[in-house]
């Protein structure tokens, strides 16, 4: 790493920064502070690695946010769906909007599964650029101003390691490679766990409608966050249960009757979750709504903008 530093200089940090701000798994933050810390002794020119870091994560918020408010949630199921985490993805981004408002950029590289999908929800949600480009500079700053701190302050430990893997040579460079390929390995498999867990008859959305139509409509759950209701309605006569809240809410889910969940998350994780957990309790009529609310609205069907 040092010698490709020091002979592409912030060429590569940009390029680095850049495809990890647009959802790919190639971590920034080591080239950043090994980056750094050549930037002590003059090896990579100090400015010019800050301006490409900057330059590199505003380019990719940009791109993002612009996909976000073209493409709407598409684009936060796609980013999501090949996260290692897609199962909290869009439920946790979307709560900390509704905490935070648009601090969430501020502090979205802090956030462990929040940093990748919090420019292009600002998108979906129509935040403003003028506003999104404020918050995303400042929150970008934060984090490039820690990492080359980081990096600078403890360059002397940096470069030790860094002796210590060269030392070794293309067996550390292996074992490091390994270790990392076992976390992605186990990581993927708990993905695959989870969603192997979630397996159960999804309802589609005609087989909804002509439910009502029949005038035997279950009892439907909406649970997306506040911000996404506000924006974009619900399912008419949907009631609002947040994730986390279901069990806690059990006397409003009558064991009687048909009960749908759905969201607006990678293969209906969240919904699927709750439609477990009910099934689990010995429920016997519960379902998550295959493609959630957008393949409600895809369908053609009405939305309520008043949901409860």
């Amino acid at each position: 790493m040092t010698d490709l530093l020091e002979t592409y200089g912030v060429a590569l940090v940009f390029l680095n920064v850049l495809v990890e701000q647009v959802g790919l798994p190639v971590p920034a933050m080591p080239t950043v502070m090994v980056a750094a810390a050549l930037a002590v002794e003059e090896r990579v020119s100090p400015a010019g690695l800050a301006a490409a870091t900057l330059s590199a994560a505003m380019l990719g918020n940009a791109i993002l946010y612009a996909v976000g408010e073209r493409y709407g949630h598409r684009v936060m199921k796609l980013l999501c769906g090949i996260s290692l985490s897609p199962d909290s993805c869009v439920r946790q981004a979307s709560l900390r909007f509704e905490r935070w408002g648009g601090w969430t950029l501020v502090l979205a590289k802090f956030l462990p599964g929040i940093g990748t999908v919090a420019p292009p929800l600002a998108g979906v949600m129509r935040m403003g650029w003028r506003r999104f480009l404020v918050l995303s500079t400042l929150g970008a700053t934060l984090w490039i101003s820690i990492a080359l701190a980081v990096g600078a302050l403890f360059h002397e430990q940096i470069y030790d390691i860094l002796e210590t893997l060269e030392r070794y040579g293309t067996s550390a460079a292996e074992a490091v490679a390994a270790l990392v390929a076992a976390y992605v390995a186990f990581k993927w498999w708990e993905r695959r766990r989870f969603y192997r867990t979630l397996r159960m008859a999804r309802m589609t959305v005609d087989e909804l409608h002509a439910l009502f139509e029949r005038r035997k409509a279950p009892l439907v759950v909406d649970l997306r966050g506040a911000a996404e209701r506000d924006r974009e309605g619900s399912i008419p006569g949907a009631i609002v249960i947040g994730f986390a809240d279901v069990e806690r809410r059990l006397a409003e889910l009558p064991r009687d009757r048909d009960i749908v969940f759905f969201c607006n998350c990678p293969n209906e994780a969240s919904a699927a979750s709750a439609a477990k957990l009910l099934a689990d309790l010995g429920y016997a009529r519960v379902r998550p709504l295959a493609g959630g609310f957008d393949a409600w609205v895809a369908a053609g069907y009405g939305v309520d903008r008043a949901a409860v």
